[in-house]
């Protein structure tokens, strides 16, 4: 019966683990972003605005860049949901926006993006990660 529960157990498990988040696969995706944005400690703003500390941060704010007036004028402080919903469809979140990025689709690439983003403070420094485990 032991087994039987494990292995129950295990099998409910899986897809659970197949959509945690992947800092290094996150990584990858990025680098369609890599086109417009930079991040890190050296980034600048280019075609799009830096993405340094994006979570909890007003849309429109970055100094130096050029946003239009739908950004400017969104309303949105950046968290996972708005994101989320903007990645996936920069048009159609914010009406009138510059990005011309038509969305990634797949909830894995946007799951890994946003755990590559949450690393990066507002001056572009990773933020410590906790080993695997909690520990």
């Amino acid at each position: 019966m032991r087994i039987f529960t494990l292995v129950i157990g295990a099998g409910i498990l899986s897809p659970i683990s197949a959509y945690a988040q992947d800092v290094a696969a996150g990584e990858k995706v990025f680098v369609q972003c890599r086109a417009c944005h930079q991040i890190g400690a050296s980034a600048k703003n280019a075609v799009g605005p830096i993405l340094n500390g994006l979570f909890g941060r007003k849309s429109g704010t970055i100094e130096g860049y050029s946003y239009s007036s739908a950004n400017k004028n969104s309303g949105i402080t950046w968290d996972e949901t708005a994101f989320r919903e903007y990645i996936k469809d920069p048009k159609a979140k914010i009406p009138g926006t510059k990005m011309t990025f038509p969305g990634l689709k797949d909830p894995k690439q946007i799951d890994d993006v946003v755990a590559y983003l949450k690393q990066f403070d507002a001056t572009g420094k990773k933020a410590e990660m906790a080993p695997a485990g909690g520990k």
